[in-house]
């Protein structure tokens, strides 16, 4: 398990969080049904290796005050120009944590129904799922490699291979599909052109 030092902090002053932030320090806090609320500061660099390393939705060990927490990071807060990570919150959890997180879609591969001028269509780029700490997937992924035109993934298909969660999606809802293009007829050719002054 990956660790991630933690220090705790008294002052909570803007100015101090400014200086912090430009030292490399995000601060944050921790908090559990074991543990009173506590803030903290960690390196920016150490958390984004340790995010690297275990995925967003990963268990990480939290060494704060000598002691070390089993923790996930809850959500974050991010610099809307730069991505910088401004403000971290991590909730302590255990083998019997149970919790309500949304899990990345991926698309793998290209398609047989693109090979033949086909397009994909992404509905869902996310996923919200309720789950064991230990069971969340980083991300959902889908191999389309023989996925031919016509061809649609709906929730009660991933459910299938990702039984340790629930979905909390309707079961008929699509996730992606690799769809027909439409052709272009004589006259929607004729009136582009019209359009464009050619």
């Amino acid at each position: 398990m990956n660790t991630l030092a933690a220090q705790e902090r008294e002052d909570v002053k803007k100015s101090t969080l400014k200086t912090m932030r430009k030292d490399g320090e995000i601060p944050g806090i921790v908090y559990g049904r074991e543990i009173n609320t506590k803030s903290i500061f960690i390196k920016n660099a150490d958390l984004r290796k340790v995010i690297k390393d275990v995925g967003r939705n990963g268990i990480i060990s939290l060494n704060l005050n000598g002691k070390s927490k089993d923790v996930i990071l809850r959500d974050y807060q991010n610099n809307p120009v730069t991505k910088d990570m401004l403000h971290v919150d991590f909730l302590q959890v255990d083998k019997h944590t149970e919790i309500d997180t949304s899990v990345s879609v991926i698309l793998k591969g290209t398609s047989n129904g693109e090979k033949v001028g086909g397009i994909v269509k992404q509905f869902l780029h996310e996923l919200n799922i309720t789950a064991n700490v230990n069971n969340i997937p980083d991300s959902i992924e889908i191999d389309m490699t023989n996925f031919e035109i016509g061809h649609t993934v709906q929730i009660a298909d991933i459910k299938k291979e990702y039984s340790n969660c629930t979905f909390n999606h309707e079961d008929e809802e699509a996730v992606m599909m690799v769809d027909y293009v439409k052709p272009v007829t004589e006259e929607e050719d004729a009136s582009t052109v019209e359009a464009s002054g050619v």
